[in-house]
């Protein structure tokens, strides 16, 4: 598990392996992620934008960004959480991933709340990255 809090907004990462999706022999690597995102600020939160920033374990970096996230813009009131879970496919057997959310406050005002760098380890990885 991961976490980070920026201003109040605690991100917590679970990524898992999926060994049903992966093909080793053909260099493909899937990995699931949950996140969880949780308001332990003073004010209401909206998720507008994602930013992920995907490295395999040879350094090739692939930069996701777009809309919300899985199709949806949740707003947190403070106490409130969210969670969701997505995929990330590698021609690796191992990686990391890190990002950011872009959040929009009441008075229009848009922060950016940090996503914890994770690491995507696979079994068939002979020195885990984590």
């Amino acid at each position: 598990m991961y976490e980070r809090i920026t201003r109040g907004v605690k991100v917590i990462v679970r990524p898992k392996y999926l060994d049903g999706q992966s093909k080793p022999e053909e260099g493909h690597f899937v990995w699931a992620y949950s996140v969880t995102i949780e308001n332990h600020g003073r004010e209401t939160v909206t998720l507008r934008t994602r930013y992920w920033k995907i490295t395999d374990a040879l350094g090739h970096v692939q930069e996701v960004r777009g809309a919300g996230v899985v199709g949806e813009q949740p707003t947190l009131k403070p106490g409130d959480s969210y969670s969701y879970t997505s995929g990330c496919p590698l021609k690796t057997s191992s990686g990391f991933m890190a990002g950011a959310y872009q959040m929009q406050l009441p008075s229009g005002e848009f922060i950016n709340v940090e996503i914890p760098a994770f690491s995507l380890d696979s079994p068939h990885e002979k020195h885990p990255i984590n």
